[in-house]
């Protein structure tokens, strides 16, 4: 099923479920020369995982990473990034008493409809387990939004009917619900309580704010920015609705509230739309909210179905998370950077990017790289001759071959448009190295 990869330009295809050995992702698309380590990759994957806090699954998963292709030396190589994560807390043998049975609110049953068939193993692949290799993928494109300054941050701004209405970010990751608003965390976690003690669960709202994303990125029609951000998480197992800017409240506001009136120097006097007009970014904060609802599997008996058309009675059971909002925050900003990372380089295939003197800068010392890497590739080589001419009484310098080099290197230089000159010097630095290698 293709629908299991994402991405045109920046691509991912996504593997594994919930209770099986592991979870991983193979990312293609990422260009040569990206600083990557699994530290990178650990640090989001470690903001997801469960096991955090008593409002969230007890589940127990170290999510560690492995980075088992696409990268050499601490940098990516431009091959496809493989990246797997192993189940170390899988329980399949406590669903075995749901084989033929379904849950209400949760994806089985339809799949079962679609397929004939489906993994009863806490979901399989619609289990938010999945969203493990989205995270790990989620950190690649971080980074490389990160050289174009772009920045993400969500947070949860409501659980239930308590709302956050400060936003301090510094103190999101401070508290385990990753609310911004330290007055309406201790509301939310309190109505959390009370909710997992009595065995249910409680939707909320998430919101995303997405900075310094230049003007321009989008595609008409089917290609808008705010569509392709929306599609991102709407995938998201839970999500439900999203809004950009005002959202849901621009049903009630007249044209004369809802239009963003122009100021001077191409700016905006309010930013209604949320960033993002027409389908295109327009340089301004973009703003976007997603619902989430309550986790399906509960404490409490529900009525599911068997495989035959028969209702059941099935009693509340299972780790599960009192509220999914917490957890659904990496994964959010997660999915907004895979958005925004294949949105970038759409953006640049077709208009070019201009690189600002930071990016200019990262991309010569690669080339730096590369040089001394070919340079110490190259001394390799020498000292291998070195020997051969040791071993067959030859002498180290020879005449001819220096000559042949040097024409080789004019010819090439030549053909590069290089200063002949600068080459011959630096063939020359590198015959005088070479001898004493040798």
């Amino acid at each position: 099923m293709s629908s299991n990869s994402y991405g045109n330009f920046f691509r991912l295809t996504s593997f594994g479920e919930s209770h099986g050995p592991a979870l991983g992702v193979v990312i293609d698309g990422v260009l040569p020369g990206l600083e990557l380590s699994t530290e990178d990759i650990q640090k989001e994957l470690d903001r997801r995982k469960p096991g955090q806090s008593i409002y969230v699954s007890p589940r127990h998963e170290a999510d560690c990473v492995e980075i088992l292709s696409g990268v050499y030396d601490g940098k990516t190589t431009g091959a496809p990034i493989a990246l797997l994560i192993r189940n170390t807390d899988a329980r399949p043998q406590d669903y075995e008493h749901l084989k033929e049975k379904f849950r209400p609110g949760r994806g089985e049953f339809a799949w079962f409809l679609k397929y004939g068939i489906h993994d009863p193993r806490g979901g399989g692949r619609l289990s938010g387990r999945e969203t493990a290799a989205r995270v790990a993928a989620g950190a690649l494109a971080k980074k490389l939004l990160e050289k174009r300054g772009v920045g993400i941050v969500a947070c949860t701004s409501q659980i239930g009917e308590v709302k956050a209405y400060r936003f301090e970010e510094d103190f999101i990751e401070r508290n385990p619900l990753r609310c911004a608003d330290p007055d309406a965390a201790e509301q939310m976690e309190k109505l959390v309580e009370n909710v997992r003690d009595a065995g249910d669960s409680i939707g909320g709202i998430v919101d995303i704010k997405i900075r310094n994303v230049p003007a321009g990125w989008g595609d008409p029609v089917f290609g808008k920015l705010d569509a392709r951000l929306a599609a991102a998480m709407l995938s998201i197992g839970g999500v439900k609705a999203v809004g950009f800017g005002k959202g849901f409240e621009f049903a009630t506001m007249r044209g004369s509230q809802a239009n963003d009136q122009f100021a001077d120097s191409f700016k905006f006097e309010t930013n209604n739309a949320g960033g993002i007009s027409g389908g295109f970014s327009t340089g301004d904060e973009i703003c976007m909210q997603i619902a989430v609802k309550a986790t399906p599997t509960i404490g409490i008996e529900q009525t599911g179905i068997d495989v035959n058309g028969v209702t059941v009675k099935l009693p509340g059971w299972g780790r599960h998370d009192p509220v999914l909002c917490p957890r659904i925050v990496p994964v959010a900003e997660a999915m907004a950077a895979l958005a925004l990372a294949d949105a970038m380089l759409a953006h640049d295939a077709l208009l070019g990017h201009e690189a600002d003197i930071e990016e200019l800068r990262y991309a010569i010392d690669a080339v730096d790289e590369r040089i001394m890497r070919a340079v110490n590739e190259r001394m390799g080589l020498v000292r291998q001759i070195g020997a051969c001419k040791r071993n067959s009484g030859l002498d180290v310098i020879d005449g001819e071959r220096e000559s042949e080099l040097i024409a080789k290197w004019r010819e090439f230089s030549g053909s590069l448009a290089l200063d002949i000159d600068f080459a011959e010097k630096l063939l020359d630095l590198l015959i005088e190295q070479a001898r004493k290698e040798q």
